[in-house]
C-alpha cells in the first residue's frame, strides 16, 4: 500500500529542550501559553515564562482549565488572545490542554466557533501558530491533523479536523512530564501500550508503523516491568521515546475502539484515561486474537513468553495472559464498576466511541453494540 507521511511541525526531543521555546517564539512578539495550574507546583510556568521573556517575547498565561475540562474553555482563551493581541500560542500541559490550545489557535482569528469545529466544519485557514510543549508523551495525535476534543453540550467526544500547518514546532521534553504515584504512573505504560498495540493491528498499519510502534511497544514493556519487578531504569526517558514512537506510528496508522472508549469515557466522568485504557486492555487484546493473530503472537514474543515452535493462536493468546498476569502483580483496578459508574449509563459514551472516525480502522467491523459490549465485558 502507498504510504503518505508529513509531520507539520519542527519536532525538538530531549531533556532540558524547553530550553529552545525561546528561539522558536523569537518572531512572535505576545505568546499566550495555554495551561494547567498544577503546573505551577513544579515551577514549570515560571520557568517556561522566564525562557520567552530572556528571547524579547511576553507571555500572556491562560490556566482556567478545569478537571473535567471541555472544549468550549478554549472561547475564553481565544478572546484573551484576540484582546493581548498575540501573535502564538503555546499548549503547555497534558491532553485536554494541548486539545484547547489547538482549538484556541485554530478560532481566536476567525468568526468559526468551537460548536462549528465539533460538528464538523472544516476550519479556516487563517490562524494563530501552534506550539505543543506536551508534559505526558501519550498523546496519539500529536503529529496527526486530527485531535479529540469534549462537546460541552454532551460530554461526548468529537474528532476535530485542524488546518496543516497549524502546529508549527512540537517540543518533546522529558524533564516535564508529570510526576505521578507509582500506580499511577504504571497505568500509563498499559495506556501507550494500548495506543501502540491498536495503531500496530489496524487497517492503515504499514511495514513503516510496524517499525516505529514494535520499538514502542518493548519500551512500554520495559517500562511495565520496571514497575513489575521494581526496577531502577529510565521511566521517564523511556516513556518520552514510547510516546514519540507511538505518535508517529499513529500519525501513519490509527488507534482503535480501546483508545477511543477511554477518550470517552475519561470526557463523560472523573476517570483518568490511563486507568479506562488499563481495565479495557485486556478485552481489547482478546479481539485482536481472532483479528490480527500473527501480530499478537508478535506482541508476545516482544514481551518475553515462550512463543517458539507455538501455534499462531496460541502465542497471541499469550500476550492477552500476559498482560493480565502484569495488571495483577501491580494490583491496579480491573473493572469499570469500582469506579461507581453505571452500565446503563455507558450506552451513549459506547456510541460516542464507535462515531470517532479512526474506529472504522479497526481490524474488525466494530458497531455501537460491540463498543458497548467492550465495556460490559470490563465493567
Amino acid at each position: 500500500m502507498d504510504i503518505t507521511f508529513q509531520l507539520d511541525p519542527d519536532v525538538v526531543i530531549g531533556l532540558d529542550t524547553v530550553n529552545r521555546v525561546g528561539t522558536l517564539c523569537s518572531e512572535f512578539g505576545r505568546v499566550l501559553i495555554v495551561t494547567e495550574q498544577v503546573l505551577y507546583e513544579n515551577r514549570s510556568i515560571e520557568r517556561l515564562t522566564s525562557i520567552l521573556e530572556d528571547a524579547g517575547s511576553e507571555a500572556i498565561i491562560f490556566d482556567e482549565i478545569p478537571a473535567q475540562a471541555t472544549a468550549d474553555v478554549a472561547e475564553a482563551a481565544a478572546i484573551l488572545a484576540q484582546g493581548a493581541r498575540c501573535s502564538a500560542i503555546i499548549g503547555f500541559g497534558g491532553l485536554k490542554v494541548q486539545s484547547i490550545a489547538r482549538i484556541t489557535a485554530m478560532i481566536a482569528k476567525t468568526k468559526t466557533n468551537v460548536f462549528d469545529l465539533l460538528d464538523g466544519v472544516n476550519p479556516k485557514e487563517e490562524y494563530i501558530p501552534y506550539i505543543a510543549i506536551p508534559t505526558t508523551g501519550r498523546d496519539p495525535f500529536l503529529f496527526s491533523r486530527v485531535f479529540i476534543a469534549v462537546d460541552p453540550r454532551d460530554r461526548s467526544v468529537k474528532l476535530v479536523k485542524s488546518p496543516g500547518g497549524l502546529c508549527i514546532a512540537a517540543i518533546v521534553d522529558g524533564s516535564l512530564s508529570e510526576s505521578l504515584s507509582d500506580k499511577f504512573a504504571s497505568t500509563t505504560a498499559f495506556d501507550g501500550f494500548c495506543v501502540a498495540v491498536e495503531a500496530y493491528c489496524s487497517t492503515k498499519a504499514s511495514f513503516f508503523s510496524d517499525a516505529l510502534l514494535e520499538q514502542a511497544i518493548i519500551l512500554y514493556i520495559q517500562m511495565m516491568d520496571s514497575y513489575v519487578d521494581n526496577k531502577a531504569t529510565d521511566i521517564t526517558g523511556g516513556a518520552t521515546n514510547a510516546g514519540l514512537l507511538s505518535a508517529m506510528g499513529c500519525a501513519i496508522s490509527s488507534p482503535g475502539i480501546g483508545t477511543a472508549l477511554a477518550f470517552a469515557l475519561n470526557a463523560r466522568f472523573p476517570v483518568a484515561k490511563s486507568w479506562c485504557s488499563t481495565i479495557l486492555l485486556p478485552y481489547v487484546l482478546e479481539r485482536l486474537v481472532s483479528a490480527r493473530p500473527e501480530k499478537l503472537a508478535k506482541i508476545a514474543t516482544l514481551m518475553g513468553e515462550p512463543t517458539m515452535g507455538a501455534p499462531v493462536g496460541e502465542s497471541a493468546n499469550m500476550a492477552v495472559d500476559s498482560i493480565r498476569r502484569r495488571i495483577g502483580i501491580l494490583k491496579v483496578p480491573a473493572r469499570l464498576k469500582e469506579y461507581n459508574l453505571s452500565l446503563d449509563r455507558l450506552v451513549p459514551t459506547a456510541e460516542a466511541a464507535r462515531n470517532l472516525e479512526f474506529v472504522a480502522f479497526s481490524p474488525w467491523t466494530v458497531s455501537a453494540d460491540d463498543a458497548y459490549d467492550l465495556l460490559k465485558q470490563a465493567f
